[in-house]
């Protein structure tokens, strides 16, 4: 597709595994630390300033379940990108999608989305720089230049607005400095990794700043595709950001205007095969990173940028504007080998497209007992999708051609106003009203001899097109919040909230329109084809009691949420081998299933073991997180036979451990003028289940993970240098798969074949595959900062 879219445009814990079950994120430190080497410091957790309320707040004020990053503790860690903060926060994953690099897939406490294609929108807001992703293409943001990284649990419906049912991720870049500074970092590892960033800032004048911020971030494959000769799982991206700042620091009025690239062009990330090949035999193989499929074209990329102005006037001490605008742009190729074998079985070429544009103005109001935010939001943004699905080895070479254009306006009003009645009581009430608009042309043409023309195929157009279908859907609502808060001192916080999460619907862009219900067997009317294409939105009502303290005189932090969540018209999309006019093909199937409920607790904490233990000025702490989440459907209407069932006993919600649990056990002590510190994390994840029916093929049962950092920081921070091990236990672990193979439409069990093995659904070979997290990976990073 080539049409212009919109224009403008992440002593170990065997010493105490019970505390390493407890124990806030490794990461967190001072959100506002800024510097290039990471220093573990004193606790004082809640004395970090996040942004969750659209203000600066100290996390122990703030009345919402948020985990928080700085830059700095990241780079102590290690991490590579935004999904490696998900082992060490509650009841959240985060990770990359099947058959990609760079796509996100997000579930925060139950709720979340995992398919890519147009028309299915996360229930994870993503945020950058204040920025809304629309989609979820090119959201694996990698960790260069970064200021802090926010995790906020629950639907924040009211003051983020679009998607956030389960709740957001923001992604803070560093502020550039009124000095002129050069940072320098440099990483090798395993792998072949090699990574180097660059970034700087210098002011013009006293008013003007500018910086910029360019990465090469590579690494060899884990596996091979045996087929092609490409590395599996490697990497290869190119990314920058520039920036310039005017005023601020002081001034009443501040400009940001900022730009960010980034060039994905690593291979194609094929699955590892579960079961033999049905037909050809091939068998399983040894390393569940090798794959051998054959499909190499389109060639693999995702490329995608985006510009960004913040504005700020300061009018008064008590009145505050902002404006943020901004305007952002994707698109990516992707041949998706579902069987993972040469042959053409079940092989998938794509093509997504994404354009946006955004635009928010808020006025904030502070002035003793009270602190309103009043905003508008605006966001026009179309996905177009473009997919073959081909099944080479049947009926002289079939395939399903589908384009999907889902187009979505939405206008937002919302407010949030705090009052506090004394010192120690203030109450909290917010909403926000929504409108949205999406329209949807979706057209499928099926193709014999070869694929569409569109992936260069040779295939001859056969029959009417299947679904041929243009319209719209208008949804609104109205979300409202509401929180309680005492706190005694100004180092705890008791609070209590109720806050509801919307996602608009939309149209199944996978869909059939010619097996619609319809009056007329065979024929259905336009009305009908948009019913059957059409799911309606889903609603969350989430109910949250927590604590937030400092004590001991800020050596330990602890905050403790307990949650409850009533998860109403449940989305989820999906895939199935079907017939349509007698012929075995793929149809897409999106159901609203019904009602699921989530309650749970979280607890985070960071403390100080200790100091001036064997040397002076060295200390101890530990720190860690623990989620526990009871998610289960109350009602899960299928269509089985015709008949209207409800399944919910034999369903599970998806990506959502039962358990997760994280700690970190630090120590820094000083070496000459500099200061060395070791860090090593174990982190615990239950059950996972992949979908919605339970599989036991791709299904991933309990695991943990052990990390481990030594890093050593020269005096003045100018220079630092780290080992890093990541997954030092090489544990193999499932992130995902797919799977077209016959099971129970009640139970979900996988019957097998007179071979032993699950009967193939679409193809002939049988589709189980799997992906899987990365391995074992050593490296040493080093830093200089001028």
């Amino acid at each position: 597709m080539t049409r212009p879219i919109i224009h403008a445009s992440r002593l170990a814990l065997a010493a105490s595994l019970t505390l390493g079950a407890f124990a806030a994120p490794a990461f967190a430190q001072n959100a506002t630390d800024a510097a290039p080497a990471a220093d573990v410091g004193d606790i004082n957790e809640g004395a970090i300033v996040v942004t969750a309320r659209r203000r600066e707040e100290t996390l122990v004020d703030v009345p919402i379940a948020v985990t928080a990053y700085s830059g700095a503790a990241l780079q102590q860690a290690g991490a590579i990108d935004v999904t490696d903060i998900a082992q060490s926060t509650p009841n959240t994953t985060l990770e990359a999608s099947r058959g990609t690099n760079s796509t996100l897939t997000a579930f925060i406490r139950g709720i979340g989305q995992q398919d890519p294609v147009s028309g299915f929108e996360q229930g994870v807001g993503i945020y950058l720089d204040d920025v809304y992703l629309n989609r979820p293409q090119a959201a694996v943001l990698d960790v260069y230049d970064v200021e802090r990284i926010e995790v906020l649990r629950g639907p924040q419906g009211t003051l983020y607005g679009r998607n956030t049912v389960g709740g957001a991720v923001k992604y803070v870049t560093r502020p550039l400095s009124q000095e002129p500074e050069l940072n320098i970092r440099a990483t090798y590892g395993s792998y072949n990794q090699i990574d180097g960033v660059i970034s700087g800032s210098a002011p013009l004048s006293d008013m003007i700043r500018v910086g910029a911020a360019a990465a090469r971030l590579t690494r060899d494959g884990f596996g091979t595709n045996l087929t092609t000769g490409e590395g599996n799982y490697d990497k290869d991206v190119w990314a920058a950001r520039g920036t310039i700042e005017l005023g601020g620091y002081g001034e009443p009025v501040s400009i940001r205007i900022s730009g960010d690239y980034t060039k994905d062009n690593s291979s194609a990330r094929g699955g590892h095969r579960l079961i033999p090949g049905q037909q050809s035999g091939a068998p399983v193989l040894g390393d569940v990173y090798d794959t051998r499929g054959g499909l190499v074209d389109p060639k693999q990329y995702v490329e995608a940028y985006g510009v960004a102005m913040h504005v700020e006037i300061e009018a008064s001490d008590s009145l505050k504007f902002r404006s943020i605008s901004s305007w952002r742009k994707d698109s990516s190729a992707s041949p998706i080998d579902f069987d993972a074998l040469p042959a053409v079985d079940v092989d998938v070429p794509a093509y997504y497209f994404n354009e946006q544009l955004s635009q928010e103005f808020q006025a904030l109001y502070d002035n003793g007992p009270i602190s309103a935010l009043v905003g508008f939001y605006y966001l026009t943004a179309e996905a177009d999708t473009q997919f073959d699905v081909r099944l080479f080895t049947t009926f002289n070479g079939f395939t399903a051609f589908t384009q999907a254009d889902v187009d979505t306006q939405t206008y937002a009003v919302f407010g949030d106003v705090t009052v506090d009645f004394t010192d120690q009581l203030s109450l909290s009430l917010g909403g926000r009203y929504t409108w949205d608009k999406r329209s949807a042309s979706i057209l499928r043409q099926n193709y014999l001899g070869g694929g569409s023309p569109v992936f260069g195929g040779a295939g001859i157009p056969f029959g009417t097109p299947s679904t041929d279908f243009n319209g719209s859907r208008e949804y609104k609502k109205f979300t409202p919040r509401v929180s309680l808060s005492f706190q005694p001192t100004s180092n705890h916080n008791l609070y209590a909230s109720f806050s509801q999460g919307f996602k608009g619907g939309g149209f199944d862009p996978r869909g059939v329109g010619v097996n619609a219900p319809a009056a007329i067997p065979g024929s259905p009317t336009d009305a009908e084809v948009a019913d059957y294409l059409s799911f309606a939105p889903e609603k969350v009502d989430s109910y949250e009691v927590g604590y937030k303290g400092e004590l001991l005189n800020g050596a330990l932090y602890v905050a403790l949420a307990g949650f409850y969540a009533d998860y109403s018209d449940v989305q989820i999309p999906g895939s199935v081998a079907c017939n349509v006019g007698g012929i075995a093909t793929f149809c897409g199937i999106v159901s609203n299933a019904g009602k699921a409920e989530m309650k749970g607790i979280e607890f985070e904490t960071t403390a100080r073991l200790g100091r001036d233990l064997m040397a002076g000025g060295d200390k101890l702490t530990l720190s860690g997180a623990f989620g526990y989440i009871d998610a289960k459907y109350k009602q899960y209407i299928t269509n089985i036979g015709g008949v209207p069932t409800d399944v919910a006993a034999y369903r599970k919600v998806q990506n959502t451990p039962e358990f997760t649990a994280s700690g970190t056990l630090g120590y820094t002590t000083p070496v000459g003028d500099g200061d060395i510190a070791f860090t090593t994390s174990l982190s615990y994840r239950s059950k996972t289940y992949q979908f919605e029916i339970p599989n036991p093929y791709i299904d991933q049962d309990g695991y943990a993970l052990l990390d481990a950092n030594l890093v050593y920081t020269a005096p003045d921070k100018r220079w630092s240098i780290g080992l890093h091990g990541r997954n030092l236990t090489d544990k193999r672990y499932k992130s995902s798969g797919y799977t077209f193979v016959a099971a129970d439409p009640v139970t979900g069990a996988i019957p097998l074949g007179i071979n032993g093995y699950p009967t193939p659904t679409l193809g002939t070979e049988g589709t189980l595959t799997a992906f899987y997290g990365s391995p074992r990976q050593v490296f040493v990073t080093g830093t200089v900062h001028f």
